[in-house]
């Protein structure tokens, strides 16, 4: 099914969709990597606050390529989330509703997302240069220090994903290995 939402994400709608349902962002959606999750899961250690409120959010897993002239950002690319899985579970609690990237997930983040009623997306790999025309605006707005590794706060129009993992547990990546497996090709 293909659904148009905007982000944040109201708790109702993550809990709509489901895996294999193709799914266009417009909003606020912020991007966080590898070193931005170390520095989060560090300040939450130390009782500071986060660069940003985790409640109905949604993070992209992606560090751009630098903008060109008269663009917003480069190249936009996903990361593989399973970088993030260490962290993930504790954003999820803290109210983060959907996560934005490429390939599978631990056990324990498909815990926190059903716990949570969050989503996971797929964005697709090797199409960054598509994925930034969707990104109307870009602000760094932590973590300057960290380059194309620095939280962003992107404001996106139909930012294209497919939803992996949904607020029920369902993964798309299980589902439809099996679906191949059972389909004709294979049979053949």
């Amino acid at each position: 099914m293909e659904r148009h939402i905007t982000a944040p994400i109201d708790r109702d709608v993550a809990g709509k969709l489901r895996a294999g349902d193709y799914v266009y962002i417009t909003g606020t959606i912020y991007t966080a990597r590898d070193a931005a999750h170390k520095r989060m899961h560090e300040a939450l250690k130390k009782g500071e606050p986060l660069p940003f409120e985790m409640q109905g959010n949604v993070i992209y897993y992606m560090g751009p390529s630098p903008a060109r002239e008269g663009r917003p950002i480069g190249s936009a690319g996903p990361t593989t989330a399973s970088r993030m899985d260490k962290y993930a579970p504790d954003l999820l609690d803290l109210g983060l509703v959907a996560m934005i990237g490429k390939g599978k997930r631990s056990e324990a983040v498909k815990e926190a997302i059903i716990r949570n009623g969050a989503v996971y997306f797929a964005a697709v790999g090797g199409a960054g240069a598509l994925l930034a025309g969707s990104v109307k605006a870009s602000e760094v707005i932590a973590y300057a220090d960290l380059g194309t590794e620095a939280i962003r706060k992107l404001e996106v129009e139909n930012f294209p994903v497919i939803v992996v993992i949904d607020s029920e547990g369902k993964n798309l990546y299980e589902t439809a290995i099996k679906e191949y497996c059972n389909s004709s090709v294979m049979q053949n």
